[in-house]
C-alpha cells in the first residue's frame, strides 16, 4: 500500500509538473509530489456516487456551468459510453453580465465551449486550486476578442473568472486529475449564461447577445440528446458541432476559424436528433412570448452573481444576477450548510445605486413625450412628465382647492386655462399620471390611480410612451455582447490564479 501511495505520488508530479511548465509557470516554488492540494484524494462520499451510477474513477468528465443559476455541474461517464451528472456544485462568485468575454479588462467570465489538459491545472494557484478555461478559443480569436488568465479557482474573489469555495475546488482538481490519470487527453467545459431551456430564451429574447446564444445552444442540444461529448470545430466564425466528412470525401475536413466552411456532414442519427428538440424548443419559446412572457431586464451595472446558499450566509447578501436573490429565499437557506468555507473578505454583488436609484418615469394621456430621468432627483419622489412638483404627494383636490384661480399651463399645453373645472367637477384639470415600473427591458405603466370623487371617471389610456424602447438589433451575427460599464467594477486581480 505504502509503494503504490509513493508511486501514484509521483505520477501526480509527473503530470502536473509538465503542465506547469507548459503554462510558463514556476515549477521549483513548491515540490509538486509533496503538495497535499493538488494531491487531495477524490471524497469517499463522491466515490460511493460514481460506484452507484456505474462510473470508473478514472473515466472522463465533462463540466458545465450557468451564470443564471450560479451552478457547475461534473458529468462522467458511465461503463456505457454516454456522461451522466456526477454532482452539481453551486458557485460562489462569477463575475461580469450575461454574455461572452469580450476584451481584457472588461471583467466578463467567459461563455462558449473550451478545452482543458493538465497543462491548465494550476496546483501552485494563488486561490487555492486552478485550472484555466482556456478563454480565449479560435472562436473568439476569429472575432478579435483578447482576455487571459480566465479560471475556475477557489477562494470565492472573482475578478472575470468562476470562483468556487477551497474545498469545491478541490474536489473538482482531484475529478480532473483523476480522468487524466485514466488517460482523457483533455476535458470539455461549456460555459453558458443560463439553462438553455425555452422559457430562459423565451425571458431573454430581445438580448443583444441571443444570436450568440442560440449558437451555442446548439452544442447543448447535441450533448442532451446524445449524452457524449460533442466534437467542436470552428469556421466562418461560427461553431460548429460533431461535424465529419462527407461519404464521398477521402480526408477529413480541415477548419479554420477565419475561412470558408469545409464540406462536412453531421451523422444523421445525431441530425435528427438535434432537429427535434430545436423544433420543440422553438415552438415552445414562440408559444410563451405570444403569451407575454415577461422580458428579462437586462444588466444595470450590477458585477456579476453568487449562489442563494452562498449569498444567505453573508450580511446583506445578493444573489445580483443569480437566480433566488428575493429576501424570502435567501431567509429560507440562513439554517442550510454551506458547501465550503466563505472568506470573510468574500465581495458579494452590488447593485449600481445610482442606476437603481433613477426615478420611475411617467406617462401623461395627452402627451407622448417622457420626462428623463434624473440621477440628481431625489428617489422618494416620481418623476411626472408635465405637473407642478409640488403636487406629486398630496391628492387633486386638496391641491386644486390650495391653488384655485391659479391654471398649471404645463399641465396639459392642449388645453386653456378657462377651460379647468371648478373643485367640486367630476373631472380633474391636469391628466392622471401612472407609474412605469423597470419590471423589465419593455417597461410598462401599470393601471393609474383611482380618482379620489364621488364617481370616478373612466380610467384615461396611457400611452406607449411610458415603455423604454426594445433592445436595438444586434449587428454581429456570430456573438454579440452588451456594453460593460468601464467603472462599475473594482480593478482586476493581476496575479495569477
Amino acid at each position: 500500500m505504502t509503494h503504490r501511495t509513493l508511486v501514484r505520488a509521483l505520477l501526480t508530479s509527473a503530470v502536473l509538473a509538465a503542465g506547469v511548465m507548459l503554462a510558463g509557470c514556476d515549477s521549483d516554488q513548491i515540490s509538486l509530489a509533496q503538495n497535499a492540494k493538488a494531491n487531495q484524494p477524490v471524497p469517499p462520499k463522491l466515490v460511493a456516487a460514481m460506484t452507484e451510477k456505474d462510473m470508473d474513477m478514472q473515466s472522463p468528465i465533462l463540466v458545465r456551468l450557468f451564470k443564471q443559476e450560479a451552478e457547475l455541474e461534473v458529468w462522467k461517464q458511465t461503463r456505457s459510453g454516454q456522461f451522466a451528472l456526477l454532482k452539481t456544485y453551486p458557485i460562489c462568485r462569477w463575475s461580469g453580465d450575461l454574455g461572452p468575454k469580450v476584451r481584457e479588462g472588461d471583467r466578463q467570465a467567459p461563455e462558449g465551449f473550451y478545452s482543458i489538459n493538465p497543462s491548465q491545472m494550476n496546483p501552485q494557484s494563488a486561490y487555492y486550486l486552478s485550472f484555466n478555461t482556456g478563454y480565449p478559443n479560435a472562436f473568439d480569436k476569429s472575432l478579435g476578442r483578447t482576455g487571459s488568465e480566465l479560471m475556475v479557482h477557489g477562494d470565492c474573489s472573482s475578478r472575470g473568472c468562476y470562483a468556487m469555495t477551497d474545498e469545491q475546488i478541490a474536489e473538482i482538481y482531484s475529478l480532473g486529475r483523476e480522468s487524466f490519470f485514466g488517460g482523457q487527453k483533455a476535458f470539455q467545459f461549456q460555459a453558458y449564461p443560463f439553462r438553455m431551456t425555452p422559457v430562459n430564451m423565451a425571458k431573454h429574447r430581445n438580448n443583444p447577445n441571443m444570436p450568440f446564444w442560440k449558437m451555442i445552444k446548439e452544442g447543448n442540444d447535441h450533448f442532451e440528446v446524445t449524452k457524449q461529448e460533442p466534437k467542436v470545430d470552428f469556421c466562418e466564425k461560427k461553431y460548429v458541432f460533431d461535424a465529419v466528412k462527407p461519404p464521398d470525401a477521402v480526408r477529413d475536413p480541415v477548419f479554420n476559424a477565419s475561412a470558408k466552411c469545409p464540406a462536412y456532414v453531421i451523422p444523421e442519427e445525431i441530425a435528427s436528433a438535434v432537429r427535434g428538440k430545436e423544433q420543440r424548443d422553438d415552438a415552445e419559446m414562440a408559444k410563451l412570448a405570444a403569451k407575454g412572457t415577461p422580458v428579462a431586464r437586462l444588466n444595470t451595472g450590477i458585477d456579476g452573481g453568487m449562489n442563494a446558499i452562498f449569498a444567505s450566509k453573508i450580511p446583506e447578501g445578493n444573489t445580483g444576477l443569480s437566480e433566488g436573490g428575493d429576501s424570502q429565499a435567501l431567509a429560507s437557506m440562513a439554517l442550510a450548510r454551506a458547501p465550503g468555507t466563505i472568506p470573510g473578505t468574500v465581495n458579494p454583488p452590488r447593485p449600481n445605486l445610482a442606476v437603481q436609484r433613477e426615478e420611475p418615469v411617467v406617462a401623461t394621456t395627452s402627451s407622448t413625450s417622457v420626462a428623463t430621468p434624473s440621477s440628481t432627483t431625489s428617489p422618494a419622489s416620481t418623476r411626472v412628465a408635465s405637473a407642478n412638483a409640488s403636487d406629486k404627494s398630496e391628492g387633486f383636490f386638496s391641491s386644486f382647492a390650495r391653488k384655485v384661480g391659479i391654471g398649471d399651463a404645463t399641465a396639459d399645453a392642449s388645453k386653456p386655462a378657462a377651460s379647468q373645472p371648478a373643485p367640486a367637477a367630476a373631472a380633474p384639470a391636469k391628466p392622471k399620471v401612472a407609474e412605469a415600473k423597470p419590471q423589465s427591458v419593455l417597461r410598462v405603466a401599470p393601471k393609474a390611480e383611482p380618482k379620489q370623487a364621488a364617481k370616478p371617471a373612466p380610467k384615461p389610456q396611457v400611452t406607449n410612451a411610458a415603455a423604454a424602447p426594445a433592445a436595438p438589433a444586434s449587428t454581429q451575427l456570430a456573438g454579440s455582447a452588451p456594453v460593460v460599464q468601464t467603472n462599475s467594477f473594482d480593478t482586476r486581480f493581476s496575479a495569477v490564479k
